[in-house]
């Protein structure tokens, strides 16, 4: 009889394929040079939130790609209703069994998620909602939290740096940027959140410990960045500060609205 916690042994095509085509892509063509400490930190079974920093659009599928190879274990992540109302990716992420996220109506994705933290799947979360393109981890969401107090399984902070190098916004993609490029993965020690804790301290926990693995990782970082647009401003990178950030986001959101008026 084949297990069905967590996903980890059902026979999903799409997702095997999936997994096939990022390690063709990351490991193959690329040829990144992923770095992983903490791995022991994700469990091997039962549920699990993997909160993580968001510095690429492809954060994701590093996340993924890295627990996969060591622990063969599937993340379901959480995506815009956008992303799912898109052909052909809409149809992947469904197949998947990615949970869709509107953002007018929030309750169903937050209840979905609990479901599948309860029966054992592990969820792919990034708290600061967005790319930062600071590269600095911004203030968080609560919700992961919330989920995973709600679900009483623990969150599993996670910092990926060098993701920005393949995708991110506002930068044009470079293939001499991506290839070889080195990819840290930092994974924290389980935070444990009891329901009746506030969840807003338990989420300065997460932000502080999340904060923490990406010190390390662009501490250690291969390549300098000294002067260079992935780096942050406090390290010596061209990338807006977080208050630059901020503005130009702002700015963004107001033009969006207006052309959806």
């Amino acid at each position: 009889m084949v297990r069905q916690e967590g996903g980890r042994n059902r026979h999903e095509p799409v997702y095997s394929l999936a997994v096939v085509v990022g390690r063709v892509l990351f490991g193959g063509l690329l040829r990144l040079k992923p770095v992983v400490s903490g791995i022991e930190h994700i469990p091997r079974s039962g549920g699990a939130v993997l909160a993580i920093t968001h510095f690429g659009y492809l954060d994701f599928a590093l996340t993924e790609w890295v627990t996969w190879t060591h622990t063969r274990r599937r993340i379901r992540f959480l995506a815009t209703k956008s992303a799912f109302d898109t052909p052909v990716v809409g149809w992947l992420l469904r197949a998947m069994r990615h949970i869709s996220v509107d953002m007018k109506a929030g309750r169903d994705a937050y209840t979905n998620a609990v479901d599948g933290l309860r029966s054992g799947e592990l969820l792919g979360v990034f708290p600061e909602a967005g790319v930062s393109a600071s590269f600095t981890v911004r203030e968080l969401k609560t919700g992961a939290v919330r989920m995973a107090a709600e679900a009483g399984v623990p969150i599993i902070p996670i910092a990926v740096w060098g993701g920005q190098l393949l995708r991110t916004k506002n930068r044009p993609t470079r293939l001499r940027e991506a290839f070889h490029a080195p990819i840290l993965v930092g994974i924290g020690e389980a935070i444990e959140v009891r329901a009746d804790e506030d969840p807003t301290a338990a989420t300065e926990c997460l932000r502080a410990s999340m904060k923490s693995l990406l010190d390390s990782a662009q501490a250690s970082y291969p390549r300098s960045g000294h002067g260079h647009w992935w780096q942050p401003a406090h390290l010596g990178g061209t990338a807006p500060t977080p208050e630059e950030a901020a503005i130009t986001e702002a700015e963004r959101q107001r033009r969006k609205a207006a052309a959806h008026v």
